[in-house]
């Protein structure tokens, strides 16, 4: 992997789950400081095949820099149009598009995500550069969801699949 951070998307089957994960995530990575968060958004397919996208407000001391790369691929994969504050904030993140692409995110990677994403689905969009992979290993065990995509080592991938599934080794 080239850049600077690991890039998640975990999906759910249904449109709940994916709030779970964003909410442990977030525990571990700003409250507990075991994981260094980038940003985090949660995105919901209803039943009418139409999307929502919650992301995560970053506390005071984030890198507002940094901020914005998984809303920003969230948004790219619910096929938000450009307009607006959409415009704005494409403009003020224009960073972020490079960075994503330096990260090994690109087109295909939009494209395989939004194909996964079936009505009544969820998806987690997580981007950290780095932490405490024992503590964190534990603390997602069982809770579910399949590992979409990543621009990580397939090792690692397998990992937090096996992990979320319940079935990772016990730290």
């Amino acid at each position: 992997m080239s850049g600077s951070g690991h890039l998640w998307a975990v999906g759910y089957d249904d449109m709940e789950r994916a709030n779970h994960l964003r909410d442990e995530i977030t525990r571990l990575g700003w409250a507990e400081h075991r994981l260094v968060l980038k940003d985090v958004a949660v995105v919901v397919r209803h039943p009418d095949g139409s999307f929502t996208i919650d992301r995560e407000q970053f506390p005071a001391t984030a890198n507002l820099l940094g901020a914005s790369a998984a809303g920003f691929l969230a948004g790219l994969v619910v096929g938000v149009p450009i307009t607006g504050a959409a415009i704005g904030a494409l403009v003020g993140g224009v960073g972020t598009a490079v960075g994503l692409t330096s990260m090994g995110i690109g087109n295909d990677f939009v494209r395989e995500v939004q194909g996964l994403m079936k009505p009544g689905t969820s998806a987690m969009f997580v981007l950290d550069s780095g932490g405490d992979m024992e503590v964190i290993l534990g603390r997602i065990r069982g809770l579910g969801g399949t590992v979409l995509k990543t621009n990580v080592d397939v090792e690692r991938a397998r990992l937090i699949q096996s992990t979320l599934a319940g079935q990772g080794n016990r730290t």
